[in-house]
């Protein structure tokens, strides 16, 4: 992938590196010429997405929580604070370490930030949008969140970490940027997070009918991984505090993405409704003016070529 906008680090850690966009941040990153340093418990991380990055020459894993602290030895220059459940299978499964991850476990990243003079970003997520009344959504809607619904483990995690690394920056003068993640997809997803893209493609291979949650009619906003990982180095590499919204304004109903993927999986599998999940956002879309004003960013790959690519890397799982 392009790192056409990544600064030249010299040494970045990334919390939650063996995560699915964790992984492909490390991989870019090694890629530019910088050292890296991945943290992750593996409590949602995968081992096999950083098996090929453990052979590469300035990698370096730490296995550790983020709650605890972060046993970092060599000073960062970027921290990339990619640590939590994201998932909703995963925060549901495990929803107070969720909130500590967005609480102390941001508050950690920051403190080693700060200490070491290095640039931070916060992933942040769509989520602290809620159930929008506001479409497509800027970065100055404040969101419709439901704080004791059961995804509030997650949204409010997330807002608590924008709050906390917009405090800190205030206080401390620490160098921050939150960016705000849009429904990524693509290769080293698990096709059991419980995520539609995944979800779709593991029974549309498999035969098995595609889930579609309520009438299908909810909308999600797809950025493939390349896209957003680029993306988020744009971010880094300005000295803008942000929230930025990173995604793909290219809007699709569930309905529609579960006929597309049958179609590009040449699957048999038919169409199955079951019922949606309580506080399921029904739009999703972001509005990118402030990416492509401030860091010359827009997404480059369709939908169509995204899932493609995402199809075939499943593919090559299964058959192995």
């Amino acid at each position: 992938m392009t790192t056409a906008f990544t600064r030249n680090w010299e040494h970045a850690v990334v919390t939650g590196g063996a995560g699915f966009v964790g992984s492909h941040l490390c991989g870019a990153l090694l890629d530019a010429g910088a050292a890296v340093t991945c943290v992750d418990d593996f409590s949602t991380g995968r081992p096999e997405n950083i098996t090929a990055l453990l052979e590469r020459p300035g990698f370096t894993l730490v296995q550790a929580n983020v709650t605890e602290g972060l046993p970092i030895k060599r000073p960062p220059d970027l921290v990339l604070h990619f640590a939590s459940p994201a998932s909703p299978a995963d925060y549901l499964r495990l929803p107070l370490h969720t909130m500590e991850t967005g609480s102390l476990g941001t508050r950690h990243a920051l403190e080693l930030a700060h200490a070491s003079g290095a640039r931070f970003v916060l992933a942040s997520t769509s989520e602290v949008y809620g159930d929008p009344q506001q479409h497509p959504q800027d970065e100055r809607y404040w969101g419709n969140v439901n704080p004791v619904g059961p995804r509030s483990v997650y949204d409010e995690a997330k807002r608590f970490g924008e709050a906390l690394t917009t405090a800190h920056a205030e206080a401390h003068g620490t160098d921050t940027c939150i960016v705000r993640l849009f429904n990524t997809y693509g290769p080293g997803m698990r096709g059991h997070d419980g995520r539609a893209v995944p979800t779709f493609v593991r029974q549309a291979l498999a035969g098995e009918p595609l889930t579609v949650t309520g009438d299908g009619r909810q909308t999600r906003s797809l950025c493939y991984v390349d896209d957003t990982v680029g993306g988020v180095l744009a971010a880094a590499a300005q000295g803008m505090r942000g929230p930025v919204n990173i995604g793909n304004p290219a809007e699709i109903t569930m309905l529609d993405l579960a006929r597309l993927v049958i179609e590009l999986a040449e699957s048999d599998s038919e169409i199955r409704f079951v019922e949606r999940p309580v506080d399921d956002p029904a739009v999703r879309c972001p509005d990118i003016t402030l990416a492509r004003d401030k860091l010359g960013w827009e997404p480059r790959v369709r939908v169509e070529d995204g899932l493609r690519r995402t199809i075939g890397w499943f593919r090559e799982q299964t058959d192995r």
